[in-house]
């Protein structure tokens, strides 16, 4: 039970300091975290996969993020 508080706590603060972000900002943390999850997922639950997933998707939110 108190892992679950813990963790709505930490997501209600993750989620808050989310509001100050420009769009773009926003696009490479969305891009990171499918990345990390991507990676996590396709290496078994690697580390390095998952750091590695996190970076590569972070790079792609931040391109696709940009405006012409």
């Amino acid at each position: 039970m108190k892992m679950n508080h813990t963790l709505v706590m930490t997501l209600t603060l993750m989620l808050g300091a989310c509001s100050g972000m420009t769009p773009q900002e926003k696009d490479t943390a969305v891009g990171a975290a499918v990345g990390g999850v991507a990676g996590n997922v396709m290496t078994g639950g690697s580390t390095a996969g998952t750091v590695g997933g996190a970076a590569v998707g972070g790079v792609i939110g931040h391109e696709a993020g940009k405006k012409n």
